[in-house]
């Protein structure tokens, strides 16, 4: 067992986060030295908290550096802890009093046209991303996380999901590949995310495997957690049904574009050809499995209107979703993903004549002098009540001009 340990990070560039260098001795009491750029104003408090973590553990002797960066306490806590957790095999936790009262309300019809990643050992990202209004934050806890820092990562993100308030987006935690990622559930599942995304999903198994943890973790409790697979690989491609429908809390599926690109052996291209065939089946399968299709993230960060004009075909293929990368996607993901006010008067055009029609009795239904079939009308009820829940129009949108 190491004797020593360093987690987070300092630098010129960092913000909100900080470096503990630990060093536990057998004699000589605590020596803890603190460089930090608030520690006129908090220095005192940030003393205190690593003073109280270390007691808590049973830590009596030790060498402690905090290099601080303007890190908040569920940051501190969580540095301190992993570090201690690299150099000892103790189970304990230490949790601060959380930081924001929640009400949670899981919904799984809720929308998800936009879902912020954001890396999960990088805590400057975390603290105001709320206030970009993502329909789902995304704590990641797979790729954007080297493998030597996952663990630190876990505690880092239970410590989110506890003290950061992110105004209503709905609370997700995207766990490592299986069977890593059974770990991760460990940590995050007491500390009740809203959806748990599960990458690399090739087989239904993984679902049940998920669930049952979930379950042991819970003693059988109930936490209406949510889960949303990703499919990354042919093989989950053409399983995506059984995938789909291998739990009742599964309310997304989504696809990973990167991943699935490399098994074929191709590159992925902007028209996205190559893709085609597997977005239209997942699409197929998640409406078959009546859940929400989400499509992969958009990699060009300056390119707006390939964003645009990608989120428009996504849209036209059925997904309901995308993953963002940066908050400055998301008004424009989310924007695409809304009916437009044409659309919005067609369908109400659409809808007013078949009632009309039914009405008096009528059993052809016809609009500008074309004929209207029944999944025409299916598909302006849809968009109504997309408009409806979007609060684009009134619920008495029928006594308004159009």
């Amino acid at each position: 067992m190491a004797e020593s340990a360093i987690t987070g990070f300092s630098g010129e560039k960092v913000r909100s986060d900080c470096r503990i260098d630990l060093n536990i001795r057998s004699s000589g009491g605590i020596d803890l030295s603190l460089s930090s750029r608030v520690g006129a104003l908090y220095g005192t408090s940030i003393r205190k908290l690593a003073l109280r973590i270390l007691d808590h553990f049973g830590i009596g002797h030790a060498s402690v550096r905090i290099e601080d960066t303007g890190a908040l306490d569920f940051v501190i806590a969580a540095r301190i802890e992993a570090a201690i957790k690299k150099i000892t095999d103790t189970k304990k936790e230490f949790l601060l009093a959380p930081g924001f009262t929640r009400n949670r309300h899981g919904n799984r019809n809720r929308f998800r046209f936009t879902r912020l990643y954001l890396p999960g050992n990088t805590p400057g990202l975390m603290i105001n991303a709320g206030i970009h209004r993502p329909d789902g934050i995304i704590l990641d806890l797979e790729d954007s996380v080297a493998p030597d820092r996952k663990p630190e990562a876990r505690i880092l993100v239970r410590n989110a999901l506890r003290n950061i308030d992110f105004f209503g987006a709905e609370r997700m935690v995207r766990i490592n590949q299986l069977p890593a990622g059974l770990l991760d559930l460990d940590c995050i599942v007491p500390h009740e995310p809203d959806l748990i995304l599960l990458p690399k999903v090739e087989d239904p198994d993984q679902i049940i495997s998920v669930e049952s943890r979930i379950r042991e973790i819970s003693g059988n409790e109930d936490r209406g957690i949510f889960l949303m697979p990703i499919i990354e690989s042919a093989l989950g491609i053409e399983r995506a049904f059984q995938i789909a429908g291998a739990s009742g809390n599964i309310v997304a599926m989504a696809i990973g574009l990167e991943d699935y690109t490399a098994d074929l052996g191709v590159s992925r291209t902007m028209e996205g050809s190559e893709s085609h065939y597997a977005r239209s089946r997942l699409v197929n399968a998640c409406k078959a499995a009546c859940i929400q299709a989400i499509d992969s993230v958009f990699a060009d960060l300056e390119n707006e209107a390939g964003l645009r004009e990608t989120v428009l075909r996504s849209r036209a293929l059925g997904f309901e979703g995308m993953g963002c990368i940066h908050p400055r996607q998301i008004p424009v993901v989310r924007e695409a993903f809304r009916p437009s006010q044409q659309e919005i008067n067609r369908a109400s055009r659409i809808v007013r004549a078949f009632e009309q029609a039914e009405k008096q009795g009528l059993g052809v239904v016809s609009l500008d002098s074309k004929m209207i079939d029944p999944p025409v009308v299916k598909r302006a009820l849809q968009t109504i009540e997309l408009a409806l829940k979007l609060k684009i129009i009134a619920q008495n949108w029928r006594e308004s001009d159009g």
